[in-house]
């Protein structure tokens, strides 16, 4: 049997992929195509927002002409796969005859014609679609969200408010309006992102999605169960897209490992271990500390490692017993948690002004995955086992801030009128309000 390996974004599957595909197909008996994942377009400092990589993989499969599709995820992958999967024929566009040439010394390389007057790039300009922005509290993580929206396509900053109008105008890109009220932002633009502090979100929020505008908040989104399952209805009755603004559950290389892990690499998940701290001086922590502001650990940063705990284990949990360390105003400066569910038990562990080593930790049956410190700016993982000799590390690059993949699925779900995201489900942003919400009602809560 001849196999022929190709690769490819296929990002707006047009004309021109389908015929690549037919070609590639006929050069052999067996097609692997290989898609690129979400960061294809880092190298020219974009990403791209039409389709996801799950949208992409499932437009390839429709075709009919590919017998198995593979994710590429790394600089050099080719060879290795090409080795793997013991390919005869390496086909790709003319478009890069000659860059491929290195490979001849592992098989044939073919170059095809491409079909002239058609591309995704041309499809992209062509459609003309551009979210236009509010972004409202213009503090720290306001900031880096302006800076990192330059770098995804289709979204533009058209309005910026804050009650401080001064906070506004100083991150604000060149021609964005000032607005001076809330409502008037909402007023001015198609979809908002809300970075205030916790207690605001909520009213924020509904505002916007009643007002018909697309809605990402920051995370916790919100700290009520209840008003987390509101917001995701009133979305739903609207037709827009809500989601929670949670970096690490959209980054390229955390959703690899959920992938890895549910494909069943380290056999039943057991147990999950994840936690995260910080060790400020008190001045940088006011509001975070404030227990007027929804101050405390849990709070501050409790969403992300509950992430993998609702990924991977889902969220029907059986119990959650919480152990905190309270400081004089009540607040919690350490916090953990102890979640049982059927067949598993999951811990998260967290500090603002007690540190730990901020790690992840998913125990299964047949290995263990490690996420090391820090594991919510996954950039690096292993798979281990008892036999080291089958350990695999897994490298991959985390841009700048992160921010860049939350905006680029937000603006891709509302592009391609998605109206929830697969790697942060309402039902698991429902889930961990509901952790939010014991901890507010004290609720099996232990005071250390």
């Amino acid at each position: 049997m001849k196999k022929v390996i190709t690769y490819g974004t296929y990002d707006l599957l047009h004309e021109g992929h389908i015929n690549l595909l037919r070609r590639a197909k006929a050069l052999g008996d067996y097609l692997i195509v290989g898609v690129t994942n979400d960061s294809f377009d880092r190298e020219r400092g974009k990403l791209n927002v039409r389709n996801n990589v799950l949208e992409r993989v499932e437009a390839v499969k429709a075709t009919g002409f590919v017998d198995e599709v593979i994710i590429e995820d790394y600089v050099g992958q080719k060879i290795d796969d090409i080795l793997k999967y013991d390919v005869d024929i390496f086909a790709i566009g003319s478009d890069w005859e000659g860059k491929f040439d290195y490979l001849s010394e592992f098989c044939e390389v073919v170059y095809l014609p491409r079909t002239e007057g058609v591309s995704s790039t041309m499809l992209r300009a062509k459609s003309e679609i551009v979210v236009n922005l509010g972004v409202v509290g213009c503090g720290r993580i306001a900031k880096r969200f302006v800076a990192e929206s330059s770098k995804v396509d289709a979204v533009h900053i058209e309005s910026l408010y804050d009650i401080q109008p001064e906070a506004a105008e100083e991150i604000a890109p060149e021609g964005a309006y000032i607005a001076k009220s809330f409502e008037e932002l909402v007023a001015r633009v198609d979809a908002v992102y809300i970075a205030t502090p916790h207690l605001q979100h909520y009213p924020q929020a509904k505002y916007a999605l009643e007002q018909g505008k697309h809605v990402l908040c920051e995370t916790p989104m919100v700290l009520s169960g209840a008003e987390a399952e509101e917001l995701y209805r009133i979305a739903e009755e609207q037709g827009v897209v809500l989601l929670e603004a949670n970096k690490t559950a959209y980054c390229p290389a955390f959703n690899h490992l959920v992938t890895l892990i549910k494909s069943g690499l380290i056999g039943d998940v057991v147990g999950i271990d994840a936690s995260e701290s910080k060790l400020w001086g008190k001045d940088k922590l006011r509001r975070e500390l404030d227990p007027n502001e929804a101050g405390g650990s849990l709070y501050e940063m409790g969403s992300y490692p509950l992430l993998p705990i609702v990924r991977l284990l889902g969220t029907k949990y059986e119990n959650i017993n919480i152990y905190s360390r309270l400081n004089g105003d009540g607040v919690d400066v350490y916090t953990r948690g102890i979640m049982r569910f059927e067949s598993a038990v999951a811990s998260f562990q967290l500090g603002l002004g007690v540190k730990t080593e901020g790690n992840l930790v998913i125990s299964g049956t047949k290995g263990y995955a490690y996420v090391p410190s820090p594991w919510w700016k996954t950039d690096y993982f292993e798979l281990r086992y008892e036999d080291q000799n089958q350990n695999k590390k897994y490298f991959y690059k985390w841009d700048e801030h992160g921010l860049r993949y939350e905006i680029q699925e937000f603006v891709a779900c509302i592009v391609n009128r998605r109206m929830t995201s697969a790697r942060l489900t309402p039902q698991q942003s429902i889930a961990m309000a509901y952790v939010m919400e014991q901890f507010a009602e004290r609720k099996n809560f232990f005071k250390l």
